[in-house]
């Protein structure tokens, strides 16, 4: 099995597709996991492998999404009836594990994703500085005439993690911000001066882009130190991409309220985890209000005092 799991995920990683990897690194029984177990889970949920049932699983795969989403690994403590809590708290996400009658599970998600974009649009010195620190920080690099974006965005991957550097001197600078503005690229910058960055920004404003778009926008280009060569732009540049993305915190773990999380699901307020309404079995109903869970256990905990977690 753990050779399978290899094998696909070394043909995910040749395609270049996100995909995390669960293991099970320690756990006290009882528990049908073993230490050694393994599961991929893909960007949309997807599960191959096994490591451990319906209280398990769903955790893994919350977190195995979070961890593509912002790039950071996590290690997962699962902590059932019983269990003895870990005492190592610093740096683990513990859940209660309430699908069986005691033991616990740690498991380390780790996650494989492409390498982050360098979107680099225009010419100049700046620029090809740029492209060289880039690859060397193991970017994925790729440079567009100005001319060429509108074509080419579809096929990239802005994502959050993407980054978008223009420095076009003045040709094309406007059409080619306005359009990596409306991705979800992380970061988007303009190479200019001062006082051309607040012309520019003047413009794109008079072009009807809203505020929350333009207040994206980080225009001059790069960190504050003092730079006048362009391998020295270059490198503040670099340094801004890389303290923005490293600044950004992990995606939280899901609250453990009752509430809608999204369409068709629900929250189980005993361990947090997500639940299809549709095939839920297990609920109660209080003051007209339906709570749904993943099991048995979670419902009998919230039906012996309700108001202790209604109280949120």
């Amino acid at each position: 099995m753990a050779e399978d799991l290899l094998a696909l995920a070394a043909d995910l990683r040749g395609r270049g597709e996100p995909f995390a990897l669960a293991t099970v690194v320690r756990c006290e029984r009882p528990t049908s996991a073993k230490p050694g177990a393994k599961a991929l889970i893909r960007a949309d949920g997807a599960v191959s492998g096994w490591i451990g049932g319906a209280c398990a699983e769903p955790v893994v795969v919350r977190e195995a999404l979070n961890a593509l989403r912002d790039g950071r690994p996590r290690f997962i403590g699962l902590i059932g009836e019983g269990g003895r809590p870990s005492g190592r708290t610093e740096g683990i996400l513990e859940y209660p594990m309430t699908c069986h009658s005691g033991g616990t599970l740690e498991i380390y998600v780790e996650p494989f994703v492409p390498k982050s974009l360098l979107l680099l649009v225009g010419h100049g010195p700046v620029l090809e500085s740029l492209a060289t620190l880039g690859r060397a920080a193991d970017y994925a690099v790729t440079i567009l005439a100005p001319e060429a974006v509108a074509g080419a965005l579809e096929g990239l991957a802005l994502t959050v993690r993407a980054s978008v550097v223009v420095a076009t001197h003045g040709d094309g600078d406007e059409e080619a911000l306005a359009q990596a503005l409306a991705t979800d690229a992380g970061y988007v910058s303009l190479v200019a001066s001062h006082k051309r960055a607040s012309v520019i920004l003047e413009r794109l404003s008079r072009r009807g882009l809203p505020r929350q778009r333009l207040d994206r926008l980080k225009a001059p280009a790069g960190l504050d130190i003092g730079a006048a060569m362009p391998e020295e732009i270059a490198v503040s540049i670099l340094a801004e991409i890389i303290q923005r993305h490293r600044s950004e915190k992990p995606a939280p773990a899901e609250a453990a309220s009752p509430r809608r999380s999204a369409a068709g699901e629900a929250t189980d307020p005993i361990c947090g985890m997500l639940v299809e309404i549709a095939s839920s079995r297990h609920r109660s109903e209080v003051s007209g209000r339906l709570i749904h869970f993943c099991c048995l256990g979670c419902k009998e905990t919230f039906d012996r005092d309700p108001a202790k977690y209604l109280a949120d």
